[in-house]
């Protein structure tokens, strides 16, 4: 008996889930019969074990439902940004050999026309009528209600990486134990993922994103409910925990910068007792923001350091961190291991790549020679990520590898001068990137987005360069500032620094990290 289909059986009418703030919700015994059905429809499709499907939805009231159809018949389950290009989408889709395409008219409205139908699979819309498409309701109408499913493997989420650094690729893990990394319990240290049925679990961000995927699907699985916002809000958000009761809630640093925006007078409008975890990942958090965050909400902030690769996970509490502030925490699973470019493990407080050993091997779908490149001599991998080990074991981010900046021979890694740069009151936002220059290759150059745009000006900038000359090597800091209207970011907090480096390089001239 699948989770779900147990908590259908306990509590029929139970709100496994609801939209916010269309208010739409989402019963255990409406989840479990259409999940169900669409499973079974995928069945009578011709799907079977280890197959895989796309979702190309905005958060959808369905989303999930078509998640668990997946699962529950031991598919792979791809999930697509809305965002991404004709190219982007047909790539993935292609790549992952999905069988069956979800989309939504909203999300085809973003394509250019034709790019899907000229793909050979089964093309499912939710929501409206289109030729070439099959209407969803239609489609699982056709599947009577008392339908019963084989018994099979779970299935899990096939993700697909950002692409900030180029295309996306896919990580794809065995079916056997892929989703054993959520399993409550397993960690005295990480009792903040530990849902049960009395849990509410807030879910801030775009479904489409590995976390919220896996964090979704792991508290329906325990039987908790999510409550889903449909976009992000800073007072939806908190209207949203005082409401329903929210006990846990996942953020991204940016997140934590607009609900600190409002007025305190207006925070104090919200009951937020109820929350008890509030986690955080995906970006650096500055260590100032996080303070704040502290200080309004109290003790009850946890970070953790993964990716999707899953090859390790760090993680630590509030009380940890305030007593090593900017650290991302200890292992979970897997070992920590500093390394420089000669392939030398370093010591305390001594900065390299950042490597994990003895946690889960995985490989880039289609692409061995991107797996080789995040494996080391001893099999240990990398997240691509710069940073220490402190004398206590707590691990700390300084950099991603390939944001760094070669001037004349010096590796820099400009996470430091923008930690500093952030702390002006002027700023609010900046990417520290390498320009050409003759003599040395690269140069350092900040681009800082500030809260009022009128107060640019060369003084400004100059003060600017001063304030990081102050705090660390000169060598480290930017040698000239632009001001700009906005930085680019994706909806997870990511800065798109390759987009920023490259309006600074010719075509035909970029240096590529």
């Amino acid at each position: 008996m699948s989770s779900i289909e147990h908590q259908a059986k306990l509590t029929p009418e139970g709100v496994a889930y609801r939209m916010v703030p269309s208010g739409r919700t989402v019963t255990w015994r409406e989840l479990e019969l259409r999940s169900r059905k669409c499973a079974a429809a995928l069945l009578a499709a011709g799907h079977e074990v280890g197959d895989g499907i796309a979702v190309l939805l905005e958060n959808h009231v369905r989303y999930f439902e078509i998640l668990w159809a997946a699962h529950r018949i031991g598919l792979y389950y791809t999930t697509i940004s809305r965002h991404l290009k004709a190219d982007e989408v047909r790539y993935i889709v292609t790549d992952c050999n999905a069988k069956t395409l979800f989309c939504s008219t909203e999300t085809l409205g973003d394509l250019a026309p034709g790019v899907l139908e000229a793909m050979p699979l089964n093309r499912v819309l939710v929501g409206g009528e289109r030729e070439d498409f099959l209407q969803y309701e239609a489609w699982l109408a056709q599947i009577p209600d008392d339908v019963q499913l084989p018994e099979t493997i779970e299935g899990t989420d096939f993700s697909y990486s950002s692409g900030t650094t180029g295309m996306p690729k896919g990580i794809k893990r065995a079916l056997a134990g892929a989703n054993s990394f959520f399993k409550a319990g397993a960690d005295p240290r990480t009792q903040w993922k530990d849902f049960d049925s009395n849990s509410v679990y807030l879910s801030t961000a775009p479904f489409y994103h590995t976390a919220p995927v896996r964090w979704n699907m792991a508290a329906m699985r325990a039987g908790a409910t999510c409550v889903l916002l449909e976009k992000f809000d800073p007072l939806t958000a908190l209207d949203a925990i005082q409401r329903y009761g929210v006990t846990h809630s996942q953020w991204v640093p940016t997140m934590f910068v607009r609900l600190l925006r409002i007025a305190p007078a207006e925070r104090a409008r919200f009951d937020l007792s109820s929350l008890r975890y509030a986690v955080h990942a995906a970006a650096p958090c500055p260590v100032s923001v996080k303070e704040q965050m502290i200080d309004w909400w109290g003790p009850i902030l946890y970070e953790y350091y993964s990716g999707t690769e899953l090859v390790g996970r760090t993680s630590l509490s509030s009380a940890e961190w305030l007593t090593h502030k900017g650290s991302v925490g200890k292992p979970e699973f897997g070992q920590v291991h500093i390394v420089d470019e000669n392939g030398r493990e370093l010591a305390p407080d001594e900065a390299g790549v950042v490597y994990f050993s003895g946690g889960s091997s995985f490989a880039y779908h289609n692409d061995p020679d991107k797996t080789r490149q995040a494996y080391n001599e001893h099999g240990w991998a990398t997240y691509g990520d710069i940073g220490y080990v402190d004398a206590d074991g707590f691990l700390y981010l300084t950099d991603r590898l390939a944001n760094t900046i070669v001037s004349g021979g010096v590796n820099i890694y400009p996470q430091e001068s923008e930690n500093v740069l952030m702390t002006h009151e002027a700023v609010a936002d900046v990417a520290v990137v390498g320009v050409p220059n003759e003599e040395f290759g690269e140069e350092v150059k900040a681009v800082v987005q500030l809260h009022e745009p009128e107060r640019a000006s060369a003084a400004l900038a100059q003060e600017l360069i001063a304030l990081c000359r102050s705090r660390i090597s000169p060598v480290k800091c930017p040698r000239s500032v632009d001001f700009v209207q906005a930085l680019p970011r994706t909806e997870t907090g990511k800065l798109l620094k390759r987009a920023v480096k490259a309006s600074y390089w010719p075509t035909e001239n970029r240096i590529a990290h």
